[in-house]
């Protein structure tokens, strides 16, 4: 169990603070929905997370493989909606330094890109699109 205290602070922005390390991020609200842009807006973090936990969990599988994905990239793309104001899509690009990975390896990785816990807590409906160099 993790606690965030997040709060308000005027002008659609947020502050949140990671309890256990004391980290803090800001969010406000995009300009296309009536904020300023000038930091990752709520959705932005959820596409990041995403992101983020495929690489984690990818990260993982390879320290308990034996196998090395140091200097892996990733671009996400977040595609909203209206009619419910939603993130529709999201589309994560990777880059792997390597492209020697055995059979093996690749099963592995594409397994933890289906499997990382953000991936599996996102409701079916938001599609997720994934490329990849493997």
């Amino acid at each position: 169990m993790t606690t965030i205290h997040t709060q308000y602070t005027g002008g659609l922005r947020t502050t949140a603070r990671h309890l256990p390390s004391g980290s803090v991020l800001i969010t406000d609200a995009p300009v296309d929905n009536k904020g300023k842009g000038e930091a990752f807006s709520p959705t932005d973090l959820l596409a990041t997370s995403l992101g983020s936990c495929m690489l984690t969990i990818i990260g993982i599988a390879a320290q308990e493989h034996g196998f090395d994905i140091d200097g892996t990239e990733m671009e996400t793309t977040k595609i909203m909606a209206s009619s419910p104001r939603r993130v529709s899509e999201i589309v994560l690009r990777f880059r792997f330094p390597h492209t020697n990975y055995t059979t093996k390896q690749k099963r592995l990785i594409e397994a933890a890109i289906r499997n990382c816990p953000v991936a599996q807590s996102i409701h079916p409906d938001l599609q997720v699109t994934v490329h990849h160099n493997l």
